[in-house]
């Protein structure tokens, strides 16, 4: 088991410099870069960047959309395009550079400050937002946090328990019923249901009931928000929280749902049950102690990647429709606007977490069943 670990472990390290240098090189031919994003904002508002100050980067009588060499020279030394390609490419995994020289080398190269790279965790500055990727990601991660735990515990616990006894009850009216509520729900996507929501029960004047808050998760900002109680504000979270939440989780109940179901109806029909339930074990024991220990093998396939992603989960056109602003938007915003820090960092950390899920899903398994070992399968 420990040979395994750390051979998964080492894998890692090329896995994830492989999947950075492919975005890395993708991203040196994509067009519209941040230089082509202020030529483009030169040439489409003239006007407005001349009175909110934007003429300071032309010479007089210069042509809007042409850069003063000298301040083209400054842009690409503010967004490190002065650099080698090579030099760029090597400061995303790891590079060393002291700040002071006069200090000796030995105290210098193991001073932390003195290192940046996704290797050390330094993800750098977003072009466009003034603050470093990490910032970024600690502003946008309590919304992004709240969907996904929420709706990881609760798709998890409503599934196996729905799963539970629709295997139980299998065949019957009400095994039927939620099957076909399930699907139903599994074929809406979340957007659709989103859009409906806002329409029927939105903030809108055309709205039947005015059920929905308007943005955001809570309600700071409102007079009066600071002196709530602790009830009043985890009742305003839950109220912000409800549709936006319903949205993102029913799509995934029926994968979850059916795939608890099946498993358990294959456990029920193997002839340790009927063992079991031949000796006179209370029909509980015999689901609860046997079958359900048994059928979770499949179930923990997803668990600790879904666990991990919990944090980080986002929805773009959720939090678009609902005025969140999370994870999804962050990233998409980034792509639009080629801001290439927080592209690569963010497909860093996701990376590193999905390798990671990975690993702790082959481990559960041999948790959850003991004949499992690795070391026999390799051997």
């Amino acid at each position: 088991m420990t040979a395994y670990i750390l051979r998964r472990l080492l894998l890692m390290l090329p896995t994830l410099i492989g999947i950075i240098t492919i975005t890395f090189i993708a991203t040196q031919f994509v067009p519209g870069g941040p230089i082509d994003q202020i030529k483009s904002q030169l040439r489409g508002h003239g006007s407005t960047l001349t009175e909110a100050g934007g003429g300071a980067l032309m010479d007089p009588g210069q042509k809007f959309g042409e850069l003063d060499p000298k301040h083209m020279e400054q842009l690409k030394k503010i967004y490190h395009l002065d650099r080698p390609l090579w030099e760029r490419y090597l400061r995303t995994f790891l590079w060393y550079s002291p700040e002071d020289e006069n200090t000796s080398v030995m105290e210098s190269v193991f001073n932390y400050d003195n290192w940046e790279g996704f290797l050390v965790f330094k993800f750098g500055n977003s072009f466009y937002r003034n603050k470093s990727v990490l910032e970024l990601i600690k502003e946008k991660l309590p919304v992004s946090a709240s969907l996904g735990v929420t709706s990881f515990f609760l798709t998890y616990t409503i599934c196996i328990i729905l799963g539970i006894a629709k295997a139980v009850k299998h065949g019957t009216r009400f095994d039927t019923a939620t099957s076909l509520i399930v699907l139903i729900g599994y074929s809406v996507p979340g957007f659709v249901l989103a859009i409906f929501i806002i329409v029927l029960f939105g903030p809108g004047d055309g709205a039947v009931a005015h059920l929905i808050p308007i943005a955001g998760l809570t309600s700071a900002g409102t007079p009066g928000y600071e002196t709530w109680s602790f009830w009043d504000k985890l009742t305003d979270y839950l109220h912000h929280l409800a549709a936006p939440l319903l949205c993102y989780v029913l799509g995934g109940f029926a994968t979850l749902t059916l795939l608890t179901k099946n498993a358990f109806l294959e456990e029920m029909r193997k002839q340790y049950v009927l063992t079991a339930r031949a000796k006179g074990l209370p029909e509980k024991r015999v689901l609860f102690k046997h079958v359900l220990k048994n059928s979770l093998i499949p179930l923990v396939t997803g668990f600790p990647i879904a666990f991990l992603a919990m944090f980080f989960s986002g929805s773009l056109l959720l939090e678009q429709i609902f005025t969140l602003d999370g994870l999804g938007l962050l990233s998409y915003q980034a792509v639009i606007q080629r801001d290439y820090p927080i592209v690569l960092g963010t497909l860093f950390i996701f990376s590193l977490m999905a390798l990671v899920g990975q690993l702790l899903t082959d481990l559960s398994y041999v948790l959850i069943d003991k004949r499992i070992s690795f070391d026999e399968s390799q051997g």
